[in-house]
Parts: structure tokens; C-alpha cells; sequence
């Protein structure tokens, strides 16, 4: 670290005094009596008021670029005309330690798509993105301190897998040693492995690979997840309780730390929800889009952008509330390891959960008997052999358990008020996109 620097935002407690400030040229003013420079570190930006006087000083200041990364020695004075905090820095030295190119890629009115080819630039150069990874930060730290304090253990799984994992139309393949593997689109087989060998519960975070060719503001093809697995369960409620507490401690914990700025860079509240969050059965949010004209031919078996926009407004009106968990899904749109209630076999003892009309999160119970899981598999259509080693953790006592998946990015969309999740990763991948 270089000594004796000195944050931007800490400049007021120096005043008087001569410090070191390390930053990017935001700005440059080169009048004909006065150079003025406006130099942004990761807490602010400062102007350097330096008066010509023919000197080493005036020529290095004017062979500088905008983004140029430097070091500035000065004496911090008060400056009541600067906007910018109300002082200024008078530079005694100044050290280029990077000379920017110039004219940069990219400016305030570029394109998302450009952005995202110069996203070092564009993270850098807006405080926006900055403060989400710092609220992404706490918001982890808090999911992994509810997880902790519930006595979770934090697992670390494979995401070279031998077989597809669940279904072979949403993997990516790619060569291993002269035969196939697979990028892993879930933690799911091994998270429940891990249940099976007495870790009674699991969490991840980690990244997720999806091979769907999906252009929308919500779909990635590497994407980070959050991933929890409960062993013991008297019911997929006790996975829905989990999750609830642990988005209310984490939320919160980003409303304390980031509140404020959120509100000032974003324009939205951060509001910490009451728990228990709604439920409302699948057949149940059929019944209210049908009753306002969603589904006229009455064939949509899941929901659609448009239908979880439209629940979650109706739920909102009606309770107040921002999320809602839609439960028993019909058995034809879930996955074959999904517990089936015996008194209706027609669903799934699943949930997705929405956050203002957004799904972020996909959990469940899981059939944990053995012979279920044959029986299921094959009314898929699935054959054994692929997920031998999977299906070898239910022979031998693994116990009741169920699980939930959640897409840190829309999470952060959604709290932030951020359009895509292109805008919430820092290098987003989809279809289209490898780099940088």
C-alpha cells in the first residue's frame, strides 16, 4: 500500500496539511492562469488547483489524459467556491503513474452493449456499479452469516460434471481428456450428495453455467448462485422459513450498510421485509390472472414474465408485500427429483420465489426414497444409468431434505432497480457474449 495516502473522502480531516492522494484525472480545466484538475479516487473526487508559474508542475499537469492514473502530494486548503466538498488540493508534487490514451472507448452516452466490451472502464468511471458490488458484498455476507448461524456448512462442488446433469438440453459440452464433460447448470445432484453423507446443511455460492439461448434482461449463461440444501425436514415450509430469514437478515444488513447511498445513486428504498412472506399455491395464481384475462385459452401450465409481473402486483395490493412464493408446481413443468404430495400427485412440493413480479429463486423437497426416484426418472423418461453414481446417495438412508436455488444478480436487480442483469455482473456472459 502506498503510505501515507489519504481517501478523498477523509480530505476534510487534513486540512492544513500536506497529504497524498491517489486517483484517476476525472476532468481537466487548463485555463491560461490556472490549471484545474479534477482528480477521483474510489470514495470521491477532489479538485487540484494548481496557479501557472512556469515550472515542472505546469508542464506535467498539462501533458495529462483524462483517466490517467496519478499521485498527488499537496496541502489540503478550504475552498468555500469548490462545490466538491468545499476545499481543494494545491499539488506540491505530482507523479504519473499511468498515462491514459486518448480519446477513450467510451463516454457517458455510450451504449450498454459497448460498455460492456470496456468494462474495466465503465465500472471504474461510474460510481453506480461501484456501490453494487459493494452492496453485492454485504448482501453475500449476510446470506453466509444467517447460513453460518444456522450451522450450515459452506460446500465447494464440482462444475465439471461426467453427465449432464439434469437434462442434456441445457449443458454445455466440451472436451476432457479424448471423451465429453459437462460445465455443471447446478450444484443440485451434489448439494443433495452432501445430505447423503451427513452434512445435515449445505450452502454455496458459486457459479452456475445455463446453455439456454435466451436474449432476455434476465438470463445469463454464467451466472452466480446461491444455493442451499436442509437434510431433516418436515416439509418444503421449513426450506421456505430458511429462505425468508435469510433474505430479511442479508437485505438488512445492505439497508444499514448502504442505505443512504442507494437511495441517493439509485433512487430506491431499500426496505427490509416482514416475514412470513405470502404463499399462494400455483392453481390459486391461475384462478386471479385468469379472473383479469392472462390466459384466455387456458394453456400456459407456468408462469410467463407477464403473469409473475401481474401476481405480484395483486399480491402486493392485497398485503403489502414485495415478495410472494408460488408453491405446487404441476409435476409436467419440474424436474423428476422433486417430491410429490401422496395426496396429489398431479404437483410438486416446489416453490419459485418472486421479488416484485421477478424470479430469483427455484426450491423444493426432494424425493429422497429410492425406488420414487426410479419411478419418476422413468415417467420422464430419463434413463437410470447416466445418474448411477446420483442415484446411489438414496440407497443407503438418506434422509428427508429439500433445497432452493437463487440468482444473486436478479436479486441485486431487483433491489437496486437495475434494468438488466447485464448491468448487475461485472463480465456478463450470454449467447452473444465471451468477453472480455
Amino acid at each position: 500500500m502506498i503510505q501515507n495516502r489519504v481517501h478523498v473522502c477523509d480530505l476534510r480531516e487534513h486540512l492544513g496539511r500536506t497529504v497524498t492522494v491517489c486517483g484517476w484525472v476525472n476532468t481537466l480545466r487548463l485555463m491560461s492562469k490556472v490549471q484545474f484538475l479534477i482528480v477521483r479516487d474510489n470514495s470521491g473526487l477532489v479538485q487540484v488547483t494548481h496557479r501557472r508559474d512556469g515550472g515542472p508542475l505546469e508542464a506535467q499537469l498539462e501533458a495529462l489524459t483524462p483517466e490517467s492514473a496519478v499521485r498527488i502530494t499537496g496541502r489540503v486548503l478550504d475552498a468555500a467556491q469548490v462545490k466538491l466538498g468545499g476545499l481543494e488540493l494545491v499539488p506540491e508534487a505530482v507523479e504519473v503513474l499511468n498515462l491514459a490514451a486518448t480519446p477513450l472507448p467510451i463516454d457517458e452516452h455510450t451504449g450498454i452493449e459497448h460498455r460492456l466490451d470496456w468494462r474495466f472502464l465503465d465500472v471504474r468511471r461510474r460510481p453506480a456499479p461501484q456501490l453494487m458490488f459493494a452492496v453485492q458484498t454485504t448482501l453475500e455476507q449476510g446470506m453466509r452469516e444467517y447460513a453460518y448461524a444456522q450451522g450450515a456448512t459452506e460446500m465447494h462442488t464440482p462444475k465439471l460434471m461426467g453427465t449432464a446433469s439434469e437434462s442434456g438440453a441445457e449443458v454445455f459440452e466440451l472436451g476432457y481428456f479424448g471423451r465429453s464433460a459437462y460445465l455443471a447448470q447446478s450444484p443440485q445432484f451434489y448439494k443433495q450428495m452432501a445430505i447423503s453423507a451427513g452434512i445435515e446443511k449445505v450452502f454455496e455460492i458459486g457459479p452456475v453455467f445455463r446453455a439456454e439461448p435466451s436474449f432476455t434482461s434476465r438470463h445469463a449463461t454464467e451466472f452466480t448462485g446461491v444455493d442451499v440444501e436442509l437434510a431433516w425436514i418436515d416439509g418444503v415450509e421449513d426450506v421456505m422459513a430458511f429462505e425468508e430469514q435469510m433474505l430479511a437478515h442479508a437485505i438488512a444488513k445492505v439497508a444499514d450498510a448502504h442505505g443512504e447511498a442507494v437511495r441517493e445513486r439509485f433512487g430506491v428504498q431499500i426496505t427490509v421485509p416482514t416475514t412470513p412472506f405470502p404463499r399462494i399455491t400455483m392453481a390459486e395464481a391461475h384462478e386471479i390472472l385468469n379472473q383479469g384475462g392472462w390466459d384466455p385459452e387456458g394453456t400456459k401450465e407456468d408462469l410467463d414474465p407477464e403473469g409473475e409481473r401481474s401476481i405480484s402486483a395483486h399480491i402486493r395490493q392485497a398485503t403489502g408485500h414485495e415478495f410472494v412464493f408460488i408453491t405446487h408446481y404441476p409435476v409436467s413443468i419440474r424436474p423428476f427429483y422433486h417430491m410429490r404430495p401422496a395426496e396429489d400427485p398431479s404437483v410438486t412440493l416446489s416453490f419459485d420465489l418472486l421479488w416484485r413480479g421477478l424470479e430469483v429463486t427455484t426450491g423444493a423437497q426432494r424425493e429422497h426414497r429410492y425406488d420414487v426416484l426410479l419411478r419418476q426418472a422413468a415417467e420422464k423418461g430419463m434413463s437410470h444409468e447416466p445418474m448411477r453414481d446420483y442415484l446411489n446417495a438414496f440407497r443407503y438412508g438418506c434422509p428427508p431434505h429439500g433445497g432452493l436455488g437463487l440468482g444473486l444478480g436478479r436479486v441485486l436487480m431487483v433491489m437496486l432497480g437495475i434494468d438488466s442483469i447485464r448491468e448487475a455482473t461485472f463480465l456478463f456472459r450470454g449467447p452473444n457474449r465471451l468477453t472480455p
